[in-house]
């Protein structure tokens, strides 16, 4: 067997649950793990009984790498459906995809807010595209994190767990292992993440709302998303932190994380973001002021100040919080009748920035508390 290979001893069934050694750990890049199914597995589906052997890896991606033929049974492909006997001897080889192997490391700056073996947490500026795609299959974070790390080559969309959209500016949690990639995936599905963005809308939001409305493809224009029946669920919670000049400074926190989720909500309640290419207010809908100082943007104002999540390998808790950047500052000071009046609701309850104490051998620069206009 490789030097690399590890192999794993028989477990016990007992009331459902494998006693003896612990589970298999995933494993890492490079490297190809061999191990021997269990007796008391017998009858469990290839895709189950790797989900018990690997428990940090999510059975979607034990099942994805069958289909790739990166997991043998004793030597041949096989289904996540097959059933196992009991002495099979299987390899996991997660080699990452062609696809996920295609971008290049390019020495992109790269704005760290902490850092340790497990994860990134990066302040992305707007402009700065997310993933390689269709007419931007460079300089993208991507691209960026395979520079500051060849390790993420290894890794699903070099350890992306969630986006923000090009113009978008804000906070973005990456993993930097296989083992944090799924156990953030896991969070953000089970809505563990807490994110919260500032953004200016154009019009009058009087009081805080809860826009609850699926989301899906627009039916018409296929690039643009939009609430539709039949969509997938989503919710926004927004509040106002600021009445402006026909317009609002407000926060948004997602429950959920669809496409545009925060532009297609606040479109579709009449409060479209300012500066918004997609899905903001047509020329002539605005007041003069308003659509000249949204043009000066050149972007949608939207900016995610805040997140919070368990680290994913100790479950400590960790909170993180950015400042509103200079163009969305400097819309807020334009708009600002004498300089700001604060809206009916509380003052902004931004927390204490001060993120609880970082896992030794970790890195934090100092939060900022996101403030509102000058007076």
């Amino acid at each position: 067997m490789p030097a690399a290979a590890r192999t794993r001893a028989d477990a016990i069934e007992s009331d459902g649950e494998f006693e003896g050694p612990d589970p298999v750990a995933p494993p890492a890049t490079g490297e190809t793990l061999s191990t021997v199914v269990p007796a008391a597995m017998a009858g469990v589906r290839l895709d189950q009984a790797l989900a018990r052997l690997i428990p940090e890896l999510s059975r979607a991606r034990l099942q994805q790498w069958i289909r790739d033929e990166r997991i043998s049974v004793d030597g041949r492909a096989a289904r996540a459906s097959a059933r196992v006997h009991g002495g099979e001897v299987l390899h996991v080889s997660p080699d990452p995809a062609p696809a996920e192997l295609a971008a290049r490391p390019e020495p992109i700056p790269l704005r760290i807010v902490y850092e340790d073996e497990s994860i990134l947490v990066i302040d992305k500026p707007a402009g700065l595209v997310v993933h390689p795609g269709a007419g931007n299959w460079q300089g993208t974070l991507v691209n960026a994190l395979l520079h500051h790390d060849a390790r993420a080559a290894a890794l699903p969309r070099a350890g992306l767990v969630h986006r923000l959209d090009k113009d978008t500016s804000g906070l973005m949690v990456v993993a930097r292992t296989l083992a944090a990639h799924t156990a953030l995936v896991r969070a953000l599905a089970a809505r563990e993440v807490e994110r919260v963005y500032q953004a200016i809308v154009c019009g009058r939001l009087p009081a805080a709302t809860t826009v609850d409305a699926p989301i899906g493809r627009h039916p018409v224009q296929r690039t643009r998303m939009a609430v539709v029946p039949g969509g997938r669920p989503a919710r926004t919670h927004v509040r106002p932190l600021g009445h402006l000049e026909a317009s609002t400074w407000i926060e948004c926190r997602l429950e959920t994380g669809r496409t545009h989720q925060i532009r297609v909500h606040l479109a579709s309640i009449g409060l479209p973001l300012l500066g918004d290419p997609a899905y903001g207010a047509r020329a002539g809908q605005l007041p003069a002021g308003l659509s000249a100082i949204g043009s000066a943007l050149a972007r949608q104002a939207l900016h995610a100040v805040s997140l919070a999540f368990a680290h994913p390998s100790d479950r400590r808790a960790l909170r993180f919080d950015s400042p509103l950047p200079a163009d969305i500052r400097g819309a807020l000071d334009a708009l600002a009748p004498g300089h700001g009046q604060p809206a009916a609701a509380a003052a902004p309850d931004v927390p204490d920035p001060a993120m609880r104490e970082p896992r030794r051998g970790g890195t934090q620069r100092p939060a900022t508390r996101a403030r509102g206009p000058a007076s």
